[in-house]
């Protein structure tokens, strides 16, 4: 049997107020071809269809059109709700999508029951784990701790129960922080209680298991991978590789495994140097069309610096400052008695900037304070008199 592993979709996802739908079009373009292309006979989705639990109608429309060019193929598709998810809304309907050949898992009831799938060396029993939470669970499912570990244990404990009674080969998604794999900055934080790694012999026994959550592809074992997420969703995924697991399922339960790259809309740069550097080094040549994250170290604050960046690197999307052998500034919390309100916007300017506001900004500045005043001229007279 044939499996495409894929997760983490994100579906209505921005990466710093980028839309990226049209890309993630274009991903699912590569994945029907994949599907085609290398023969799959099921695509596993494990979690994290959408980004968020109420998912803008656009995202919504091409999850549809996605699942409806899936229940024509020849594939069958297995998927699981994420954390980013709402289980509910992602399993509308999902009795009736059953008989299309797409499976949607999103009820933790469902746990213990799976999809049974027939190849020419028999049965495959394929149980999908939706995102559990353990706060949720702990009356209805007896749980002994409040935790991820605890959640997890108990739904593979019901699914070896099942396989327990059909001693076939099985495949599991599950949508967990599992250890050994790296996490980025783009995941959601799914601790509890500071609690949220599982251990990976949670899944010992399992000719396959296909894990959603970290966005960075991983193998923790021969039968035991994230796929990450299909596009890079933050600059500490700059040096991923993306795409998804194609699973060769054996006749008797071995795996063979091969990676298959996603398309890259556009490659992620991190770039550090003092402005002018970063203008004229040919060393970032090839970076001159990639989305960038940029960090100057000039030790006074340039002037326009994003402007001037996108002069060389259009695509600019984050810019921070690293004084080269500054510490970063620090403003004093207390009362500013003798100062005007005017002064003490200048201050912290220069403090931050590490040079002071030239005629035309203290003048700006002069106009913000007056418009936060209920009497403009109250400035003045702290300023003249020296009380606060």
């Amino acid at each position: 049997m044939r499996i495409l592993h894929t997760s983490d979709w994100h579906l209505g996802r921005s990466f710093h107020r980028v839309g990226m739908l049209e890309h993630q079009a274009a991903f699912v373009d590569h994945l029907l071809e994949v599907v085609s292309s290398e023969r799959v006979d099921l695509v596993v989705v494990a979690g994290d269809v959408y980004d968020r639990a109420l998912p803008h109608v656009d995202a919504v429309r091409l999850a549809d059109e996605t699942l409806a060019r899936l229940a024509s193929s020849p594939a069958r598709v297995v998927i699981t709700s994420g954390n980013h998810d709402s289980a509910q809304r992602l399993g509308f309907g999902s009795r009736l999508i059953d008989a299309a050949g797409i499976h949607l898992r999103t009820d933790a009831s469902s746990v213990g029951t799976p999809i049974v799938l027939t190849d020419e060396h028999g049965p495959v029993a394929v149980h999908g784990i939706p995102y559990l939470d353990p706060q949720a669970l702990h009356e209805p499912w007896r749980l002994s701790a409040r935790t991820h570990e605890a959640a997890l244990g108990e739904a593979m404990r019901r699914i070896r129960a099942d396989l327990e009674a059909r001693p076939v080969r099985s495949v599991v998604l599950a949508h967990a922080f599992v250890a050994g794999g790296l996490p980025s900055d783009s995941e959601r934080d799914i601790s509890v209680g500071g609690i949220s790694v599982v251990s990976s012999a949670i899944f010992d026994g399992i000719s396959y298991t296909a894990l959603g959550h970290l966005h960075g592809r991983a193998t923790l074992d021969e039968t035991l991978r994230y796929s990450g997420s299909p596009l890079a969703y933050s600059f500490s995924e700059a040096g991923h590789t993306k795409g998804s697991w194609l699973v060769e399922l054996g006749p008797d339960g071995g795996t063979g495994t091969t990676f298959v790259e996603a398309p890259v809309p556009r490659p992620l740069s991190t770039i550090t140097g003092k402005l002018d550097d970063l203008l004229a080094d040919s060393r970032y040549d090839d970076a001159q069309d990639h989305w960038i994250q940029a960090t100057l170290t000039d030790v006074v604050r340039p002037d326009r610096p994003m402007e001037r960046l996108r002069m060389r690197f259009p695509h600019t999307l984050v810019l921070s400052f690293a004084p080269a052998g500054e510490p970063a500034p620090s403003v004093v919390a207390e009362a500013p008695r003798g100062r005007s309100d005017h002064q003490v916007t200048k201050d912290f300017v220069a403090a931050m900037r590490g040079a002071p506001a030239d005629e035309d900004e203290s003048a700006l500045l002069m106009q913000a304070c007056d418009a936060c005043a209920e009497d403009p001229d109250a400035d003045l007279l702290v300023s003249a008199t020296g009380s606060g």
